[in-house]
């Protein structure tokens, strides 16, 4: 039977990051972000939980897809209307910035200026992050996330659709599979480079 995803709830935030720090764990923008120096491995536990945090707190969708049990996949999501922030949102960017440093910051925010240009005026839905375990990608647990995701923003009369990220190329072709076309690229630095991408759900 193939997997079905779930929504998540805040008993399970944990579980869904330990999800994605496996997936991200050599990804090139969090690598980048969160530099060479230091104990690298906890830096980028530190990065990602602040980046899954602080979308669920601003009230963003965690799908969760599971085998035998257990966790294997997630994905969160911005909504197309987001809710102002609590103010926890900020105390916790702070502690998260202030153990990574100005210099991560700064490479976030480089990152982030050219992220930037892919942006579309159209109300819509954006995949901030979708991961599945090293141990169980290629097996097909993404598509149920990537189909919650769809039905989500095709759900929502004021959504145009889902945009997204990736630094990956072989993402691009797997995203373009699943109805995404590419609105844009960049290179951030030599090493480092980003697709924005975009899949209409409206009239779906």
């Amino acid at each position: 039977m193939r997997a079905r995803a779930e929504r998540l709830g805040a008993e399970r935030l944990s579980e869904a990051v330990d999800v994605f720090c496996d997936a991200f764990g050599a990804y090139p923008v969090m690598r980048y972000v969160v530099g060479s120096h230091g104990d690298v491995d906890a830096r980028m536990r530190r990065l990602t939980t602040l980046f899954v945090t602080r979308r669920f707190m601003r009230g963003g969708p965690l799908f969760g897809v599971a085998n035998d049990g257990h966790l294997v996949g997630a994905a969160i999501l911005t909504l197309s209307d987001e809710p102002a922030s609590p103010p926890a949102v900020a105390d916790l960017e702070r502690d998260a910035w202030g153990a990574l440093g100005d210099d991560a910051r700064e490479r976030y925010d480089t990152y982030a200026s050219f992220t930037k240009a892919f942006a579309t005026n159209a109300r819509h839905h954006h995949l901030n992050m979708i991961g599945v375990r090293g141990s169980h990608a290629g097996r097909g647990f993404a598509r149920p996330l990537l189909d919650a995701v769809r039905l989500l923003a095709a759900g929502d009369p004021e959504s145009a659709g889902v945009s997204l990220t990736t630094e990956l190329p072989q993402n691009v072709r797997l995203y373009e599979h699943f109805g995404y076309e590419v609105i844009g690229h960049a290179r951030v630095t030599p090493e480092l480079e980003t697709w924005g991408l975009f899949m209409t759900t409206r009239g779906r």
